[in-house]
């Protein structure tokens, strides 16, 4: 099938754990809350990227404690209104991942979900792929899921071409949070299953911190 070629090529491998997020359709709901994170996520996608050792760090800084101070930037209350909940995870990012980061900042400012949905989306794609636009795993893939958010084909949410597209693919995953029921109201992992409704609900909230610290810098 052939790809976009205005994009990159999307990252593949075969032989590699299942990814640890699945991404239903626009319109499901959540899905009872069973288990935590799935840990073979992790390696499945550092093998698929070449990243199992090391990360080429990029000029954006992700220690909370490094973020610069800007009248036009959102606050801590505004990007995290409802506390984080349990444990953080960070990851150092490449430049490849922070454009993909700006692209999700980017369509979340033009569908209108502000700092907060940035926020929730950035975490969401950082459990799902790492920020990575990952293509097909082949027959390790986790059923069809492809790209940011991890999102089928098979479940409506578009095209292989669409979904491995970042604009679109953040488009999509907003447009399916603005139809949660007071979405702002609810805490990270809540809003963010809704959208996935993922075997692993938990691991979204870990990314909660990262998050807000990569929309108030790019935002």
């Amino acid at each position: 099938m052939a790809k976009n070629p205005r994009r990159k090529a999307a990252l593949s491998i075969a032989g590699v754990a299942v990814l640890g997020g699945l991404a239903i359709g626009p319109s499901a709901f959540a899905a009872p809350v069973t288990t935590g994170p799935h840990a073979g996520a992790v390696a499945a996608i550092d093998l698929a990227t070449g990243n199992k050792t090391a990360t080429v760090e990029s000029g954006l800084t992700t220690a909370s404690d490094k973020v610069p101070t800007k009248a036009d930037r959102p606050s801590r209350d505004e990007l995290i209104p409802h506390g984080v909940e349990g444990a953080q995870s960070r990851i150092p990012l490449n430049d490849e991942q922070v454009s993909n980061a700006k692209a999700i900042v980017k369509a979340a400012k033009e569908t209108g979900v502000g700092e907060r949905g940035a926020v929730i989306g950035v975490a969401t794609s950082l459990q799902e792929s790492k920020l990575y636009n990952l293509g097909h795993l082949g027959t390790y893939n986790d059923h069809d899921s492809e790209g940011l958010f991890q999102q089928r084909p098979s479940s409506g949410w578009g095209t292989p071409e669409q979904i491995t597209d970042p604009d679109y693919a953040s488009k999509a995953f907003f447009g399916a949070l603005k139809n949660v029921g007071d979405w702002q109201d609810l805490p990270l992992t809540a809003a963010a299953q809704t959208v996935q409704v993922s075997a692993f609900p938990y691991a979204y909230a870990q990314w909660e911190e990262q998050a807000a610290d990569i929309v108030q810098q790019v935002w």
